[in-house]
């Protein structure tokens, strides 16, 4: 069945892509990109009765980017309502040391801003502003596609915002949104890579130039076209160039992460597009590198202990709720050598209640009798380990353990400090995991409005450029938890919309 299945998946690829040339000369707007934000696009521009296709780098069965693996956490305490910090957490996060010039210009009206605040690399508190309130009504619009969005109990081992999240999780916005597409009329080209972007004399969108299997030339027209394809954590010069050559040692958090090109970003600043989001830096997660799933998330860390390849402490292990802290830590522990680290536990760690959602890799823990023994097995140096553990042991203090919020009991005198949770590693037998950094998706983009218009180095709109999802930049520094699909759902939507009523202008 499943050789049926993938000889009928083909057989439509090819009869899709034969048909490029006949067909692919007058679409009213071009989405390049397959996951919640390119979809979003797609649906809300044929809704408005706009012809549109889709670029999809990606096999049928493979289509979706990083959406199609994700649990699509949505940072909202209902369907109708963002959390109480979403505004608040991008403010926190909006870029580095602004110009004080420039910051008071924020409260003025945007159409009044000078260019040099229009291009601006920082997160434009409009657009989020645009996020949190269309939020609702974008999900309310998907619900209607029949995906239904559910509270998430338990999303981490402490949480300090709750989350909603669609039934069926990411894959289910793919599945929901591409039905009402087709049902729609619209065109999903797969196994096509868009390569650049066609402008006429005067810099204004014609289309879209890709390439098709194997490796054939053709090019999409389209007054409009909305870039989808994501962030570059799939292409290995794009990240050594911005994220530097540690990044070697990071792994994507899914196989979604390896169709990721960045193409999207670079096409458009090829031709003038303002950059925007922190091209150096990424959302990083913790992840057991043995694991064959998507998303093996380690956040079992805050009770025990990390060591790195010396067996020495480097980080607070326990420093708030895991929510808002485990992306900083998941950093602390890609500076290490080799970019792995090992979270050591005792057999406490087998009485949390909250451990399946603190381990969430299919591998076994390395288990031992002895502090000793362990290192052995984990090749670290058994005498610094012994040292680090005991002198961890001896900074604990009497306290109530509290595994489901941070609970204060922390260590004394002991460097770096372990803020919560500390209790002794004493009781065998003992375990450990390794751990490194995974790579979720990166935060350079390109530069948009509050309309999902591409800006140009100028801060004006370029004609007929749109993007949404991680093709769009907004995030510095530490990532909004449980925002990126939401961001991709609504300025998808946004951007589709009015990219399709350049029809008649």
């Amino acid at each position: 069945m499943a050789q049926k299945d993938n000889q009928e998946s083909s057989c439509k690829e090819t009869t899709l892509n034969t048909k490029v040339n006949e067909t692919a000369r007058a679409y009213d707007v071009v989405v390049v990109g397959c996951g919640v934000a390119g979809l979003s696009a797609a649906v809300a521009a044929a809704e408005a009765g706009g012809r549109v296709c889709v670029l999809e780098r990606a096999p049928l069965e493979e289509r979706g980017g990083n959406t199609r693996y994700t649990g699509a956490y949505l940072r909202m305490k209902s369907v109708t309502e963002v959390t109480d910090d979403f505004e608040e957490h991008f403010a926190a996060n909006s870029g580095g040391y602004m110009d004080p010039t420039l910051v008071g210009d924020l409260a003025l009206d945007p159409a009044t801003w000078s260019p040099t605040l229009r291009a601006y690399s920082f997160t434009d508190p409009n657009v989020v502003s645009t996020l949190a309130e269309r939020a609702p009504d974008t999900l309310a619009w998907i619900s209607g596609f029949g995906v239904k969005f559910i509270p998430l109990d338990v999303p981490f081992p402490t949480s300090s915002q709750p989350r909603i999240v669609p039934s069926g999780g990411g894959l289910a916005l793919i599945d929901a949104l591409a039905a009402q597409f087709e049902k729609l009329g619209g065109t999903i080209f797969y196994r096509t890579a868009a390569q650049s972007l066609v402008t006429d004399d005067e810099g204004r969108i014609q289309g879209v130039a890709a390439v098709v299997e194997p490796h054939r030339r053709v090019t999409f027209r389209a007054p409009s076209v909305v870039l989808a394809s994501g962030g570059f954590q799939g292409n290995a010069e794009m990240m050594t160039r911005y994220v530097g050559p540690r990044s070697i040692y990071l792994r994507g958090m899914s196989l979604g992460c390896n169709f990721n090109k960045g193409e999207g970003i670079r096409m458009a600043l090829d031709i003038g597009a303002a950059p925007c989001g922190d091209f150096g830096s990424f959302h990083a997660s913790p992840m057991d590198p043995r694991s064959n799933r998507a998303g093996p998330s380690m956040y079992v860390y805050p009770y025990g202990i990390l060591v790195n390849e010396q067996g020495r402490r480097f980080v607070d292990e326990g420093p708030g709720h895991t929510d808002e802290t485990y992306e900083d830590v998941t950093r602390n522990i890609s500076a290490q050598p080799h970019g792995i680290a090992y979270c050591i536990l005792d057999a406490r760690s087998d009485d949390l209640p909250n451990l399946a959602v603190a381990v969430r890799t299919e591998q076994p823990a390395v288990t031992a009798a002895t502090i000793a023994e362990l290192a052995a097995k984990l090749g670290l140096p058994a005498d610094v380990l012994e040292a680090t553990v005991a002198a961890y042991n001896a900074a604990c203090r009497p306290g109530n353990f509290n595994p489901r919020d941070t609970d204060g009991l922390a260590t004394v005198g002991l460097t770096p400090p372990k803020s919560n949770w500390s209790r002794p590693l004493d009781k065998g037998p003992y375990k450990a995991y390794p751990i490194i950094s995974s790579i979720v998706f990166t935060f350079g983009g390109l530069k948009v409005n509050a309309r999902a218009q591409v800006l140009n180095q100028e801060g004006d709109a370029i004609p007929g450029l749109y993007a949404a999802g991680e093709t769009q930049g907004l995030y510095y520094g530490s990532y909004t938890g449980a925002t990126s699909v939401l961001k991709g759902a609504v300025f998808g939507r946004i951007a589709g919309t009015d990219a399709v009523s350049r029809r008649q202008r």
